[in-house]
Protein backbone atom coordinates (compact mmCIF):
# COMPACT_ATOMS: atom_id res chain seq x y z
CA UNK A 1 0.00 0.00 0.00
CA UNK A 2 2.83 2.35 0.80
CA UNK A 3 4.45 1.72 -2.60
CA UNK A 4 1.22 2.64 -4.43
CA UNK A 5 0.69 5.84 -2.46
CA UNK A 6 2.97 8.07 -4.57
CA UNK A 7 1.30 6.89 -7.80
CA UNK A 8 -2.15 7.58 -6.40
CA UNK A 9 -1.09 11.01 -5.26
CA UNK A 10 0.42 11.83 -8.67
CA UNK A 11 -2.73 10.66 -10.49
CA UNK A 12 -4.91 12.71 -8.19
CA UNK A 13 -2.70 15.75 -8.56
CA UNK A 14 -2.74 15.40 -12.35
CA UNK A 15 -6.49 15.15 -12.42
CA UNK A 16 -6.81 18.22 -10.22
CA UNK A 17 -4.48 20.25 -12.45
CA UNK A 18 -6.40 19.18 -15.56
CA UNK A 19 -9.70 20.19 -13.99
CA UNK A 20 -8.21 23.53 -12.95
CA UNK A 21 -6.90 24.15 -16.46
CA UNK A 22 -10.28 23.38 -18.00
CA UNK A 23 -12.00 25.62 -15.50
CA UNK A 24 -9.61 28.49 -16.14
CA UNK A 25 -10.17 28.20 -19.88
CA UNK A 26 -13.85 28.66 -19.38
CA UNK A 27 -13.23 31.83 -17.34
CA UNK A 28 -11.53 33.70 -20.22
CA UNK A 29 -13.38 34.26 -23.48
CA UNK A 30 -11.74 33.11 -26.69
CA UNK A 31 -9.70 35.87 -28.33
CA UNK A 32 -11.10 36.51 -31.79
CA UNK A 33 -9.38 38.18 -34.69
CA UNK A 34 -11.57 41.08 -35.70
CA UNK A 35 -10.02 41.10 -39.14
CA UNK A 36 -10.84 37.47 -39.93
CA UNK A 37 -12.43 37.30 -43.34
CA UNK A 38 -11.61 40.91 -44.22
CA UNK A 39 -10.80 41.64 -47.82
CA UNK A 40 -7.53 43.26 -48.88
CA UNK A 41 -9.35 46.50 -49.60
CA UNK A 42 -10.97 46.63 -46.15
CA UNK A 43 -7.69 45.82 -44.40
CA UNK A 44 -5.87 48.55 -46.29
CA UNK A 45 -8.55 51.20 -45.82
CA UNK A 46 -8.77 50.49 -42.09
CA UNK A 47 -4.99 50.55 -41.67
CA UNK A 48 -4.68 53.74 -43.71
CA UNK A 49 -7.40 55.42 -41.66
CA UNK A 50 -5.68 54.41 -38.41
CA UNK A 51 -2.43 55.89 -39.68
CA UNK A 52 -4.10 59.13 -40.71
CA UNK A 53 -5.54 59.38 -37.19
CA UNK A 54 -2.10 58.89 -35.64
CA UNK A 55 -2.76 55.38 -34.36
CA UNK A 56 0.51 54.07 -35.78
CA UNK A 57 0.69 50.87 -33.74
CA UNK A 58 -2.70 49.70 -34.98
CA UNK A 59 -1.81 50.78 -38.49
CA UNK A 60 1.45 48.80 -38.59
CA UNK A 61 -0.30 45.72 -37.20
CA UNK A 62 -2.99 45.88 -39.88
CA UNK A 63 -0.44 46.55 -42.63
CA UNK A 64 1.53 43.49 -41.51
CA UNK A 65 -1.65 41.38 -41.61
CA UNK A 66 -2.47 42.69 -45.06
CA UNK A 67 0.98 41.86 -46.36
CA UNK A 68 0.88 38.37 -44.83
CA UNK A 69 -2.59 37.47 -46.15
CA UNK A 70 -2.37 39.15 -49.53
CA UNK A 71 1.34 39.18 -50.38
CA UNK A 72 0.78 40.08 -54.02
CA UNK A 73 -0.92 42.99 -55.66
CA UNK A 74 -1.05 46.74 -55.24
CA UNK A 75 -2.41 46.62 -51.69
CA UNK A 76 0.62 44.67 -50.46
CA UNK A 77 2.97 47.12 -52.16
CA UNK A 78 1.19 50.06 -50.63
CA UNK A 79 1.12 48.35 -47.25
CA UNK A 80 4.92 48.02 -47.14
CA UNK A 81 5.49 51.69 -47.95
CA UNK A 82 2.90 53.00 -45.53
CA UNK A 83 4.05 50.57 -42.86
CA UNK A 84 7.54 52.02 -43.20
CA UNK A 85 6.16 55.51 -42.67
CA UNK A 86 3.93 54.46 -39.76
CA UNK A 87 6.85 52.73 -38.02
CA UNK A 88 8.96 55.84 -38.48
CA UNK A 89 6.32 58.04 -36.92
CA UNK A 90 5.95 55.51 -34.09
CA UNK A 91 9.71 55.87 -33.39
CA UNK A 92 10.34 52.31 -34.58
CA UNK A 93 13.29 53.26 -36.72
CA UNK A 94 14.66 49.75 -37.27
CA UNK A 95 11.26 48.49 -38.45
CA UNK A 96 10.84 51.51 -40.72
CA UNK A 97 14.21 50.95 -42.39
CA UNK A 98 13.55 47.20 -42.70
CA UNK A 99 10.24 47.88 -44.46
CA UNK A 100 11.82 50.40 -46.81
CA UNK A 101 14.64 47.98 -47.65
CA UNK A 102 12.12 45.17 -48.22
CA UNK A 103 10.20 47.33 -50.67
CA UNK A 104 13.41 48.26 -52.52
CA UNK A 105 14.44 44.59 -52.79
CA UNK A 106 10.99 43.34 -53.79
CA UNK A 107 9.96 46.12 -56.17
CA UNK A 108 13.17 47.70 -57.50
CA UNK A 109 11.37 48.99 -60.62
CA UNK A 110 8.27 50.28 -58.86
CA UNK A 111 7.42 53.89 -59.85
CA UNK A 112 7.41 54.88 -56.16
CA UNK A 113 10.63 53.17 -55.12
CA UNK A 114 12.28 56.58 -54.91
CA UNK A 115 10.07 57.30 -51.90
CA UNK A 116 11.53 54.24 -50.11
CA UNK A 117 15.05 55.65 -50.52
CA UNK A 118 13.84 59.08 -49.42
CA UNK A 119 12.17 57.67 -46.32
CA UNK A 120 15.35 55.79 -45.39
CA UNK A 121 17.23 59.06 -45.56
CA UNK A 122 14.65 60.77 -43.37
CA UNK A 123 14.73 58.02 -40.74
CA UNK A 124 18.51 58.27 -40.39
CA UNK A 125 18.40 62.05 -40.66
CA UNK A 126 16.51 62.38 -37.39
CA UNK A 127 16.98 58.90 -35.96
CA UNK A 128 18.41 59.81 -32.55
CA UNK A 129 16.61 63.10 -31.99
CA UNK A 130 13.31 61.56 -30.89
CA UNK A 131 10.34 63.70 -29.96
CA UNK A 132 12.41 66.66 -28.76
CA UNK A 133 13.97 66.93 -32.20
CA UNK A 134 10.63 67.96 -33.64
CA UNK A 135 10.22 70.70 -31.03
CA UNK A 136 13.77 72.01 -30.99
CA UNK A 137 16.07 71.62 -33.98
CA UNK A 138 19.14 69.92 -32.59
CA UNK A 139 22.57 70.49 -34.07
CA UNK A 140 23.31 67.47 -36.23
CA UNK A 141 27.04 68.02 -35.80
CA UNK A 142 26.60 66.89 -32.19
CA UNK A 143 25.23 63.53 -33.29
CA UNK A 144 26.80 60.16 -33.94
CA UNK A 145 28.29 60.55 -37.44
CA UNK A 146 27.23 56.99 -38.31
CA UNK A 147 23.61 58.09 -38.66
CA UNK A 148 24.60 61.13 -40.69
CA UNK A 149 26.60 58.93 -43.07
CA UNK A 150 23.70 56.49 -43.44
CA UNK A 151 21.29 59.32 -44.16
CA UNK A 152 23.67 60.87 -46.70
CA UNK A 153 24.12 57.49 -48.43
CA UNK A 154 20.36 56.99 -48.80
CA UNK A 155 19.82 60.47 -50.23
CA UNK A 156 22.82 60.08 -52.53
CA UNK A 157 21.49 56.79 -53.89
CA UNK A 158 18.14 58.45 -54.55
CA UNK A 159 19.64 61.44 -56.36
CA UNK A 160 21.94 59.21 -58.40
CA UNK A 161 19.28 56.73 -59.50
CA UNK A 162 16.32 59.09 -59.75
CA UNK A 163 17.44 62.56 -60.93
CA UNK A 164 13.84 63.33 -61.97
CA UNK A 165 12.32 62.37 -58.62
CA UNK A 166 10.10 64.87 -56.87
CA UNK A 167 12.32 64.29 -53.83
CA UNK A 168 15.52 65.19 -55.69
CA UNK A 169 15.80 68.84 -54.67
CA UNK A 170 14.92 68.19 -51.05
CA UNK A 171 17.45 65.34 -50.91
CA UNK A 172 20.15 67.59 -52.35
CA UNK A 173 19.45 70.20 -49.67
CA UNK A 174 19.62 67.59 -46.92
CA UNK A 175 22.84 66.14 -48.34
CA UNK A 176 24.38 69.59 -48.30
CA UNK A 177 23.30 70.08 -44.70
CA UNK A 178 24.63 66.65 -43.71
CA UNK A 179 27.92 67.28 -45.48
CA UNK A 180 28.34 70.51 -43.52
CA UNK A 181 27.37 68.77 -40.28
CA UNK A 182 29.85 65.92 -40.79
CA UNK A 183 32.60 68.43 -41.57
CA UNK A 184 31.77 70.36 -38.42
CA UNK A 185 31.88 67.17 -36.39
CA UNK A 186 35.37 66.36 -37.66
CA UNK A 187 36.64 69.87 -36.86
CA UNK A 188 35.14 69.74 -33.38
CA UNK A 189 37.02 66.49 -32.79
CA UNK A 190 40.21 68.13 -34.10
CA UNK A 191 39.69 71.06 -31.70
CA UNK A 192 39.16 68.61 -28.86
CA UNK A 193 42.49 66.92 -29.60
CA UNK A 194 44.25 70.26 -29.86
CA UNK A 195 42.98 71.49 -26.49
CA UNK A 196 44.32 68.32 -24.89
CA UNK A 197 47.75 68.61 -26.43
CA UNK A 198 47.36 65.83 -28.99
CA UNK A 199 48.67 68.01 -31.79
CA UNK A 200 49.45 65.23 -34.27
CA UNK A 201 45.93 63.84 -33.94
CA UNK A 202 44.49 67.35 -34.21
CA UNK A 203 46.43 68.07 -37.39
CA UNK A 204 45.45 64.75 -38.96
CA UNK A 205 41.77 65.27 -38.12
CA UNK A 206 41.73 68.84 -39.41
CA UNK A 207 43.52 67.82 -42.59
CA UNK A 208 41.02 64.99 -43.06
CA UNK A 209 38.14 67.44 -42.74
CA UNK A 210 39.66 69.63 -45.45
CA UNK A 211 40.24 66.71 -47.80
CA UNK A 212 36.96 64.84 -47.25
CA UNK A 213 34.66 67.84 -46.89
CA UNK A 214 35.96 70.60 -49.17
CA UNK A 215 34.08 73.87 -49.62
CA UNK A 216 32.17 73.56 -46.36
CA UNK A 217 31.81 76.29 -43.71
CA UNK A 218 33.94 74.27 -41.28
CA UNK A 219 36.99 74.56 -43.54
CA UNK A 220 37.84 77.95 -42.06
CA UNK A 221 38.13 76.53 -38.55
CA UNK A 222 39.91 73.43 -39.87
CA UNK A 223 42.66 75.62 -41.36
CA UNK A 224 42.98 77.47 -38.08
CA UNK A 225 43.34 74.24 -36.10
CA UNK A 226 45.80 72.87 -38.64
CA UNK A 227 47.88 76.04 -38.50
CA UNK A 228 47.94 76.07 -34.69
CA UNK A 229 48.83 72.37 -34.55
CA UNK A 230 51.76 72.80 -36.95
CA UNK A 231 53.06 75.66 -34.82
CA UNK A 232 52.90 73.52 -31.69
CA UNK A 233 54.73 70.73 -33.49
CA UNK A 234 57.44 73.12 -34.66
CA UNK A 235 56.56 72.67 -38.33
CA UNK A 236 57.09 76.33 -39.20
CA UNK A 237 56.97 76.03 -42.98
CA UNK A 238 53.72 74.04 -42.96
CA UNK A 239 52.22 76.49 -40.47
CA UNK A 240 53.10 79.47 -42.68
CA UNK A 241 51.70 77.75 -45.78
CA UNK A 242 48.47 76.94 -43.94
CA UNK A 243 48.11 80.51 -42.73
CA UNK A 244 48.60 81.82 -46.25
CA UNK A 245 45.87 79.49 -47.51
CA UNK A 246 43.60 80.69 -44.72
CA UNK A 247 44.32 84.33 -45.59
CA UNK A 248 43.68 83.83 -49.31
CA UNK A 249 40.55 81.76 -48.82
CA UNK A 250 39.05 83.70 -45.93
CA UNK A 251 40.65 87.18 -45.96
CA UNK A 252 38.24 88.49 -43.32
CA UNK A 253 38.48 85.42 -41.10
CA UNK A 254 38.10 86.13 -37.42
CA UNK A 255 40.94 83.64 -36.88
CA UNK A 256 43.18 86.22 -38.58
CA UNK A 257 41.61 89.47 -37.37
CA UNK A 258 40.77 88.27 -33.87
CA UNK A 259 37.23 89.66 -34.21
CA UNK A 260 34.39 87.84 -32.52
CA UNK A 261 30.96 87.12 -33.98
CA UNK A 262 29.50 86.66 -30.50
CA UNK A 263 27.48 89.65 -29.29
CA UNK A 264 28.23 90.91 -25.78
CA UNK A 265 24.82 89.82 -24.55
CA UNK A 266 25.20 86.28 -25.95
CA UNK A 267 27.41 85.27 -23.07
CA UNK A 268 26.32 81.64 -23.25
CA UNK A 269 27.73 81.17 -26.75
CA UNK A 270 31.28 80.00 -27.30
CA UNK A 271 33.68 81.04 -30.02
CA UNK A 272 34.00 77.51 -31.33
CA UNK A 273 30.23 77.34 -31.80
CA UNK A 274 30.37 80.02 -34.50
CA UNK A 275 31.47 77.78 -37.35
CA UNK A 276 30.04 74.83 -39.16
CA UNK A 277 26.51 74.09 -40.27
CA UNK A 278 24.78 76.94 -42.01
CA UNK A 279 21.35 77.32 -43.55
CA UNK A 280 21.10 75.38 -46.81
CA UNK A 281 17.55 76.21 -47.91
CA UNK A 282 14.14 75.10 -46.81
CA UNK A 283 13.25 71.43 -46.85
CA UNK A 284 10.23 70.11 -48.68
CA UNK A 285 6.92 70.60 -46.93
CA UNK A 286 4.42 68.33 -48.65
CA UNK A 287 1.85 65.87 -47.34
CA UNK A 288 3.77 62.64 -46.76
CA UNK A 289 1.23 60.52 -48.56
CA UNK A 290 1.74 62.35 -51.84
CA UNK A 291 4.66 60.16 -52.85
CA UNK A 292 2.96 59.14 -56.04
Amino acid sequence: MQRLFPAVVLRSLGAALLALALASCSLFPEVKDETAGWSADRLYQTAHEAMMQGNYQRATKLFDQLEARYPYGRYAQQAILESAFANWRANEQAAAIAAADRFIRTYPNHPNVDYAYYLKGLVHFREDQGLIGYVYELDLSERDPKEMRSSFAAFKELTTKFPDSQYYQDSIARMRYLNNAMATYEVKVASYYYKRGAYVAAANRAQGALVNFPQTPANEKALDVLNASYKKLGMTTLAEDTQQILARTYPDSRYLTGASDVRWWQFWRKEEDQFGVQATGSFAERPWWQFW
